[in-house]
Order: structure tokens, then sequence, then C-alpha cells
């Protein structure tokens, strides 16, 4: 073999090995080909989105923001409030997220707030706590204590009490939004909306509003919230005090909201949701 030619292949069989090892090679040694490759086949995880309601609704009001997020790829679940107060909505709830693998944004609205407050407590793989007109306890504090903070609520006198009786034998109070109780729950949504709403409505037990909250996850979770700028239900001012004191990472004001914006704006409330959900995977 003639020496010359020998001494060409080898030369060239090694500028293509340095080559080949130079683009394999990331500027700290990683091998980025393989990176790339490990990078396809475990993709970021999008977390489960769980939206709770809260009283005077059920799982239905939060449909038209679904199809938003399930637009975008998300899985999304409804959880069933009980509406009976700390004591069982919290863990009902807790149960909930205990059976969903990876990660969570957990978002409640009105009362769901609080369920979600107390849920949340102590699990790690709820990573966002997004609050749609909601409450914020801290411990100690009781819904009570959180509306009639700041003036403004006109709930109470458009809510019809109904005797029921508990498992114990005992009896209790459900609360019921009238027929004419657009104007303070739902003043931005078509009639014929509002009475779908108040005809497939969930009762709350009055008693839910006196049960103090136990835990505060938003002490160790980050915080988004929407603020219902027209809401007679909860303050506005009091919706912005208390996502102030959960150091919200971000509040979104909708001016001319009434208290169920998932009704009445329901793409702000899904990229509310979308944004805490990015920041946080």
């Amino acid at each position: 073999m003639d020496a010359h030619v020998s001494r060409r292949n080898l030369l060239a069989t090694g500028v293509a090995v340095a080559g080949a090892a130079a683009v394999m090679a990331g500027p700290f040694g990683t091998d980025t080909a393989a990176a790339a490759t490990a990078g396809r086949s475990n993709p970021k995880v999008k977390p489960t989105i769980v939206l709770v309601h809260g009283g005077y609704a059920d799982s239905s009001c939060w449909n038209q923001t679904l199809a938003y997020l399930q637009s975008e790829g998300y899985t999304t679940i409804c959880g069933a409030n009980p509406l009976r107060g700390i004591p069982t909505d919290a863990p009902y709830i807790a149960s909930l997220l205990d059976s969903i693998p990876g990660p969570v944004v957990l978002v409640g609205h009105s009362m769901g707030g609080t369920v979600i407050t107390n849920a949340a407590a102590g699990k790690s793989n709820v990573k966002a706590l997004v609050y749609i007109a909601g409450f914020v306890p801290d411990v100690g504090e009781t819904q009570a204590d959180l509306i009639n903070k700041f003036p403004g609520s006109e709930v109470l006198p458009v809510s019809v009490p109904v005797s029921y009786t508990k498992a114990d034998g005992t009896t209790g109070t459900d609360l019921y939004l009238s027929p004419n109780g657009q104007a303070a729950f739902a003043a931005d949504i078509s009639k014929h909306a509002f009475q779908l709403l108040q005809a497939t409505q969930r009762p709350f037990d009055a008693d839910s509003f006196i049960y103090p909250t136990t835990a505060a996850a938003w002490h160790t979770i980050p915080v988004w919230g929407l603020v219902a700028g027209q809401d007679k239900a909860i303050p506005p001012a009091a919706e912005r005090w208390m996502y102030s004191r959960a150091n919200a990472r971000k509040v979104v004001e909708v001016p001319n909201s009434s208290h169920c914006a998932m009704l009445s704006h329901p793409q702000v409330v899904a990229d509310l949701i979308h944004q805490a959900a990015k920041a946080t995977s």
C-alpha cells in the first residue's frame, strides 16, 4: 500500500472522528445528542388542573373554562365539593389530590378557595393555588370573618334557608340562592344562563361560615388570584386584601366581572390558570 495514501486515509479518519466528537460534546463536555434524545423521551409533564366550585354552584360552572384548558392539552378534573364545611370538604378534596399522579394546579372559586387552602396543606404534588374570586383564609379564620371584613356583600339577603336532617339525626340548615339572586351573584351572565345555574345549584351548609381554617397551604404554595371587580358576594376589596396577604405572584382584576367570573369571563380565568401552570411546571 502507498504510504502517502495510507497517511491521508488515517488523517481523514482522525478528522472525521474529531468532528463527530465535537458535535456530540457540549461546552461542558456534555453529550448534547444524548441529552436531546433524553429531552425528547422525557418531555415536560403538564400538570393536572383540579377545579373546585363554591356554594350555589356545581362542577358544570367550569365547563366553558374547561374547553379552553383542554384545548391547551391539560388534563382537567372538577372536584365535587360537598359544601358541608371544612371538616368534610377539605379531607374529601385532599383525597382526590392524593389519587392524582404528577403535579397539580389547584383552582378554587368562592368557598372553593377555603377548601383548597385547607386541602392542599402538605400536598407536595400541588404546585400552584389559583383563586377565582375566592376566599383565602389563614389559620383560625372563618369565612364569616373574611366576608364581613369589608362592606359590599349582598348575597345573604337573597339566600333561602332550608332545614335538613343530618346523618346523626340533628337538624342542619342549607342555604340556596333564590331566583331573584342574579344581581348579587352573577349579574353579567344572561337571564337564561342564570336560571340554569339557579336550578342546578348545590346548596351549602350555613355552618360553613363558622368553621375555622385549620391549615393554610398558601404559606408554602405559590398563589395566583382573580379579582371580580363587580363582585357582590365577596367584596372585591376583600379579595385584593387576601391575595396581597398571600403574596400572590400575579393578580388579574376584571373590572366588570360579577362573582361568577368563570361563567362570564372563562378565557380570562383559563389564561390565569395556564400562566400558573407554566410558571410552576
